[in-house]
Formats: C-alpha cells, structure tokens, sequence
C-alpha cells in the first residue's frame, strides 16, 4: 500500500537510495558522480497539492525533466520522505540542520537551489540519520515532523 503525505503546503525531505555509484548528467550543472548511498534531498510545496502533490511527482520516473531532482530519481529509488506542515518555508533551514548532522556530506553544489542561496539542497550518507537526531537538532516540538514510509511503489 502506497502512502502519501498530506495535501497540505509544508516542507519535505525526500530520501534516496542509489546502490552503484553512477555519473548522471543533470541539466545545466553537466556531469556529475553520485556515490553510493542515501541522498537527502530538501524541498518545499507550497502550490496546489502541498506536499502530497510534490512528493508524489518526485515519486513518478517517468515525467518531463523539470528540476535537478527530477534527474537523480532516475537512478535513485525513494525510501521515506519527511513531512512538516508549518506555515513557513523551512527548505533553507532544513538544509543548514541536516549538512551538520554526522555523517552528512555536500555531494554537489547549486543542486536544487537555483531560486535561492543556498550552497545546495542535496545532502549525501552513508546510512540515513535517524528522525530524532534531525528533529532535536531543529529544536521543533515532538511529533511536528511526519516521517511517510513506504512513499513510492
């Protein structure tokens, strides 16, 4: 049974699993070399649909290639997906948390984050960090970050 997040705007982390390193090229950015391992990958739906409607886009192989995602989920399959639905962009923050957790590694810069600043919205595992971890490092109150698992079939 396939399960979707809410409808409703909010921040997301999609989670990637790539099993054999692979270069991808990825739109403008060219050729890159993904390793293996977990990808965590930082976004925001506040259009029709919210959340449910992006993940479940991210979900989907085969569809027009829109954005630096959208080429990694090609060779990548989703595991889980994180959800919060505050009122507020979380996106550039998130990202700030999870570059710093242990293990957490910068695979590629400008991935993800060319309406932005940020260095990029793309982080690299070796093993997926736990919910908790990010959760008390973002200081939110308990429960405020959904995790939905299984996400894709």
């Amino acid at each position: 049974m396939t399960t979707l997040p809410d409808s409703r705007s909010g921040t997301y982390i999609l989670w990637l699993s790539l099993e054999v390193g692979t270069a991808l090229r990825v739109g403008q950015l060219g050729l890159i070399a993904f390793d293996p391992g977990v990808y965590a990958y930082v976004g925001s739906a506040f259009g029709p649909g919210g959340v449910r409607s992006r993940v479940g886009r991210h979900c989907k192989k085969d569809k027009k290639l829109r954005w630096h995602i959208d080429y990694l989920r090609r060779i990548c399959e989703v595991s889980a997906a994180w959800a919060s639905y505050e009122r507020d962009c979380q996106e550039h923050h998130w990202f700030n948390i999870m570059k710093e957790l242990p293990g957490a590694r910068v695979p590629v810069t400008g991935f993800g984050c060319s309406d932005c600043r940020c260095l990029t919205h793309l982080v690299w595992f070796s093993q997926r960090p736990p919910l908790g971890l990010f959760h008390d490092r973002l200081g939110c109150r308990p429960g405020s970050i959904t995790e939905i698992s299984p996400i894709c079939e």
